[in-house]
């Protein structure tokens, strides 16, 4: 059904952007360190699926990157919320985001 495909679509894509900026605000992270982080949580992501997702919170000012030498190989991009991020990620505690969150809880 068209319908429920795009409310799935629309639900997992803001649920990972929220998972991601939860991410973030712990400590700064490699693409493939959150990807590894979503998979443990069961949020299956692909490389495909993440970077459009980090392009457009970097686009909306809610996250920046860095490059960091690596021992093993090039430069790693290193991804972390801005004061922006931090903003948002506090409005979403604050919406009924949370109320969701503690509903699936007891699911």
């Amino acid at each position: 059904m068209k319908y429920v495909d795009n409310v799935k679509s629309q639900m997992r894509k803001g649920m990972l952007e929220y998972c991601i900026l939860l991410l973030l605000h712990k400590e700064q992270s490699y693409a493939s360190d959150i990807i590894q982080k979503l998979k443990n949580a069961r949020l299956i992501v692909v490389e495909g699926t993440l970077y459009p997702l980090l392009t457009r919170l970097k686009n909306e000012e809610l996250l920046s990157y860095e490059w960091i030498e690596s021992t093993q190989g090039p430069p790693r991009k290193y991804y972390s919320l801005t004061s922006k991020g931090e903003d948002a990620l506090k409005e979403f505690d604050k919406s009924d985001l949370i109320k969701i969150k503690n509903f699936c809880s007891y699911c």
